[in-house]
């Protein structure tokens, strides 16, 4: 692959994705399936899970924090930590691990 040029009237912007869940665990299925779902939009992004305890970590130069159901009761505290969107993952595209339903929603918060 060649580099890229990049001209004034171009915005090039790899969106950075953070899920966060319990143990960071439960949304690696997930994140693959957003992974696939991206790749097939050629929408430019890194996703990656991680533990609640590591919000302000990992999402400190993150474009959207998005929580697992099973952690939106912090919702306010990670609204708190970061300078990002922070949404909660709709349960039903979670439970049926929808990769494509989630990248249509980041991109929808995220205007692109």
């Amino acid at each position: 692959m060649g580099n890229i040029n990049i001209t004034e009237s171009e915005e090039y912007t790899m969106r950075k994705i953070i899920l966060l869940c319990s143990a960071g665990m439960s949304t690696s299925m997930l994140v693959e399936k957003m992974k696939q779902a991206a790749q097939a939009e050629n929408y430019e992004c890194t996703i990656s899970a991680h533990a609640i305890a590591e919000a302000a970590e990992y999402g400190a130069d993150a474009d959207i924090v998005l929580l697992g159901p099973q952690v939106r009761f912090n919702l306010s505290k990670v609204k708190g930590i970061v300078s990002c969107p922070v949404e909660v993952i709709d349960m039903a595209a979670y439970g049926m691990m929808d990769g494509k339903k989630v990248i249509a929603f980041v991109k929808k918060v995220l205007g692109d």
